[in-house]
């Protein structure tokens, strides 16, 4: 599995180092000309909900911001979101990194959409960047992932893991981007092993409720799942996700991880040896890639697609279980090469 490695090792890299570090947030005068001060300030990110030290999607993003700052030397900044926040906090938000000088300004999660298109329209001569969904502007850069191509390898290894022909999905929010999990993650499991079941459960219908921010809730889903004979639970649920983690660990059956290397991650470790695997999202690499495009003085814009074929994606191979589960290993492997080649096609709904 040599591209899975090749990610891994860029991936679980960078976020090692950036949850051993600190941030370190830096200010300036104000500058309302539109434009940031490249050589005072450098990369910001605002964090999605569950903020920082969700051990995944946003902790992720701060690998990159931690790599970049390491790198260029230069300040950053990281914010992290509020309670119950509008589209106009998240505006005034965006707007007030770029009024000090911070270039690029990364907001971390689609929830973005609609303070980007505005705030970016007035600082042209900043670069903007959104993960997870696709924003038009001169200045913006769209960074978005084929989340179901790594879906689909976790549920190859899902299929080959289960013993009892049961698996979970655990999604956050009922919401298109999730969906997309769910759909690869199936297709992965149907093609591998068409007699495994597949029990999807979506937290929330909305983000404001909790869904990607409340490990209870993950918890009590995932229990749920394994009294219905689930042994493998993969969440793409955030911060949430820590719950199925915990749940699957104390049931001393396996869960997949999700966004970040979980079985690497600290605050997990407590129930590593049940993360059988994790999808890979490199939003650390997408960050870090924006910010060197700044840096060099040649700022990306428009739709940026990371997918299995740029190592985007993938499938982590920390676990040295993993390699103990007969066929998974190999499985992996050709559903890897069938969708570089083309010859898979991974669905998203």
């Amino acid at each position: 599995m040599r591209r899975i490695s090749k990610l891994t090792r860029v991936a679980v890299g960078v976020a090692s180092l950036a949850l051993a570090a600190t941030a370190c947030g830096g200010t300036s005068s104000e500058n309302n000309d539109g434009g940031g001060s490249k050589e005072d300030l450098g990369l910001a990110i605002a964090y999605d909900i569950g903020g920082k030290g969700d051990q995944s999607f946003n902790d992720a993003a701060y690998a990159g911001l931690t790599k970049a700052k390491d790198e260029f030397g230069y300040k950053t900044a990281d914010v992290e979101p509020t309670e119950g926040e509008t589209d106009a906090d998240k505006e005034q938000r965006l707007a007030s990194l770029a009024r000090q000088g911070y270039n690029p300004v990364i907001g971390v999660g689609f929830a973005y959409g609609p303070a980007m298109k505005a705030v970016a329209a007035k600082y042209p001569k900043t670069t903007f960047g959104i993960v997870d969904s696709v924003v038009e502007g001169d200045n913006v850069a769209s960074l978005v992932f084929a989340e179901e191509q790594a879906s689909y390898l976790a549920g190859v290894a899902a299929a080959k893991a289960t013993k009892t022909k049961t698996v979970g999905f655990v999604g956050g929010v009922d919401i298109p981007l999730i969906h997309k999990f769910e759909a690869g993650y199936k297709q992965g499991v149907q093609d591998t092993d068409p007699e495994v079941k597949v029990i999807p459960q979506y937290l929330t219908q909305t983000a404001e409720e909790g869904g990607f921010s409340s490990p209870d809730k993950g918890k009590a889903a995932a229990e749920g799942q394994i009294e219905k004979k689930a042994d493998v639970v993969y969440q793409a649920a955030g911060l949430s996700g820590q719950g199925v983690i915990e749940a699957a660990a104390k049931a001393k059956v396996w869960s997949i991880g999700v966004d970040s290397d979980q079985y690497k991650q600290e605050a997990l470790a407590a129930y590593k040896d049940y993360i059988l695997t994790s999808a890979l999202k490199d939003v650390g690499g997408a960050v870090y890639t924006l910010a060197k495009s700044v840096e060099d003085g040649k700022p990306l814009t428009g739709t940026q697609v990371f997918d299995l074929k740029v190592n985007g994606v993938g499938l982590s191979e920390s676990n040295p279980k993993m390699a103990e589960v007969p066929g998974l290993t190999d499985a992996v492997a050709k559903a890897e090469e069938g969708i570089v080649d083309g010859s898979i096609k991974v669905r998203t709904e």
